[in-house]
Formats: structure tokens, sequence, C-alpha cells
């Protein structure tokens, strides 16, 4: 049976789920698929492209939700950045993977055009609502990092004392926080 990219990326998203992106080798992935490295490169041109990809793989789980009435907007956005945040999670260094991924090639990733496009429902023109995303996925992607790392950190002297658990709490948190200073940022350049 020929190798499909379907294989390639799917493969990927298991060995990064099972051991992170430090194990995410194009070596590692042609010895779990048994063919040569070089049958990889058939289908992705690099790791990079692949983990563009995997990206896609991972936010592909969050169904698209409908499009909000303008006033709904900000509800819809918050809604949309706790799926992501559910669907990342789980997955170690998939922080990581997404923010390569986003700098490469955002229109790959469709959860993002639609975070946009909730912003500038809400109101926010397009530069800003531009700015106001990526505020919004470095808190989304911040927030999975530190609590991944608090996780692996458990147990250890390292984590000794650390008493602050910032988890989706803390998340939820943020995102208001960022969505009421967007609309008062938005009211005073519209007064």
């Amino acid at each position: 049976m020929a190798l499909t990219r379907e294989q390639l990326i799917d493969t990927a998203v298991d060995v990064l789920s099972r051991f992170g992106l430090a194990d995410l080798s194009m070596r590692r992935l042609a010895r779990e698929l048994d063919v040569q490295v070089g049958a990889l490169y058939w289908h992705v041109k690099s790791k990079q492209e692949l983990l563009v990809d995997v990206a896609a793989k991972l936010l592909g789980s969050v169904p698209r939700p409908a499009t909000p009435v303008p006033a709904m907007a900000p509800l819809a956005i918050a809604s949309l950045l706790q799926q992501l945040r559910t669907a990342l999670i789980t997955v170690p260094d998939s922080a990581e993977v997404i923010q390569l991924a986003q700098s490469m090639r955002p229109d790959a990733l469709a959860p993002l055009g639609w975070l946009l496009e909730f912003l500038q429902l809400a109101g926010i023109p397009r530069e800003q609502a531009l700015f106001a995303r990526h505020l919004l996925l470095n808190h989304l992607l911040g927030s999975i990092a530190a609590h991944q790392e608090s996780q692996a950190l458990a147990g250890t002297p390292e984590a000794e004392g650390n008493t602050a658990e910032l988890g989706l709490e803390a998340f939820e948190y943020g995102v208001r926080v960022i969505l009421q200073g967007l609309s008062l940022e938005h009211a005073a350049v519209g007064a």
C-alpha cells in the first residue's frame, strides 16, 4: 500500500500527541510508517510544511460556529477560543505547532479566519482586528503552553511552592479582559 499525505499527517499527529514535538522528526515518522525518509518528501517539502498540516488537523475538530449577530460577536469569540483551547490542551507542544503554522500560513487554519471575521462583526476595523486576533492567539497559546509546562513539572522539586493554578478560569478571565479592552479602545476611537 502506497503512503498517502493523509497517513503522513495522521502519523505526525499521533507522534506529537504521544511524545511531543522533540520526538517528531522525519526519521521517526519514516520508522513509524515503515518507509524511507525520502518517501516523506514526496508528500511534503519540509517538516515545517508538515507542521502546518498537523496544526490544521489539530484544529479540524473545532466546528465552524454559526455567524453571530454583531451584538453577540464577543460571546462567539470567547466560545471559539474556549473550543480551540479544549482541542489543543491535551496535545503536547500544540501551542508551538500552531504558532509556527499561523506564522507560515494562517490561511491554512480556518478557525483563525473565523476569529478575524467575528472581531470585525464586533465592529473592529480589519487592521485593528488583525492586531486583536494576534493578541487573543498569544493569550490562547500562552495559556496552553503554561498549562502543559505546569503539568510536566507537577510533582518535581521545581514545582514546589508554585501554588498559582492558572487554568481555564484564568484563561477565560484573560479573554474577557482583552475583549473589554478592545470594546473600550474601539469606543474611544469611534468617539
